[in-house]
């Protein structure tokens, strides 16, 4: 903090376990890279390169290398693991990640068709060298999943060895926990945390409203996910009530609201 405000939330310090902010990176280049570091690197715990970008970003290895440096868990984005298991190359994926030297990977299913209990035994394995993390929901528009079943899919990957459970949206957060219109599906999300412990889900949220939605709902240290690099602090000053949007989130029900 750059001066003292009195009625501010506490967060973590990383390695955060809770309140984690996950960045997504659609291909930035390494200065674009440098700066996201220099302005954001305390308040950012994984990045994930985004969808399939990691097989034509240039300079993957030194991006990597420059985050890992600045504290952030990188990873690979799951459309790039689906990619790899509908080619039978997961054993190539495997190796990838440890040529990459990541000590993270997502293991999700948005994209292809996979036997759920297929997709545990993939989190299984891998979760015995990497941290894993993998996400519940479709990646189509329109398509419906049953809270019962979210949650049983949910609680069996974490069973399986996941770190935590991402609840899919898409970087455009327009399916999945969220209607088309972006609003987020209440009902469901309601049902979720009632099952599944709110510390072990990582919910995407990549427009504003919905980060302003989950910090109302589960306070400053929801863990929000398929974040911009250019909306890590914006988003830190709505976990710390500093936007209109949460501005009393924090502040004693006794401080007036007119002075």
């Amino acid at each position: 903090m750059n001066f003292e405000l009195p009625y501010l939330p506490e967060r973590q310090i990383k390695p955060r376990k809770n309140g984690v902010t996950m960045v997504m990176d659609k291909g930035l280049g390494l200065r674009q890279a440098e700066n996201f570091i220099e302005t954001s690197a305390e308040f950012v715990d994984l990045v994930k390169l985004g969808f399939g970008t990691s097989i034509i970003t240039k300079n993957l290895e030194q991006k990597i290398k420059l985050y890992k440096e600045a504290g952030f868990r990188v990873y690979l984005g799951g459309t790039l693991f689906e990619a790899f298991i509908i080619r039978d190359m997961f054993d190539e994926y495997r190796k990838l990640i440890d040529r990459l030297k990541l000590d993270c990977a997502e293991v999700s299913d948005g994209s292809i068709v996979m036997n759920h209990d297929k997709k545990c035994e993939y989190i299984q394995t891998l979760s015995k060298t990497v941290t894993v993390l993998s996400e519940v929901g479709s990646k189509e528009e329109g398509i419906i999943i049953h809270p019962a079943k979210w949650i049983s899919m949910m609680n069996k990957e974490l069973e399986a060895g996941s770190w935590k459970v991402i609840a899919e949206a898409r970087e455009s957060g327009t399916v999945g926990i969220y209607r088309s219109n972006g609003h987020a599906h209440v009902l469901l999300i309601n049902k979720i945390i009632a099952k599944v412990k709110k510390e072990n889900i990582l919910w995407e949220s990549p427009q504003k409203p919905q980060q302003v939605w989950f910090i109302k709902l589960l306070g400053a240290d929801a863990n929000l996910g398929n974040i911009s690099p250019d909306d890590v602090i914006p988003l830190e000053t709505l976990r710390l009530g500093l936007r209109g949007d949460t501005f009393f989130q924090h502040l004693p029900q006794t401080m007036p609201k007119l002075v």
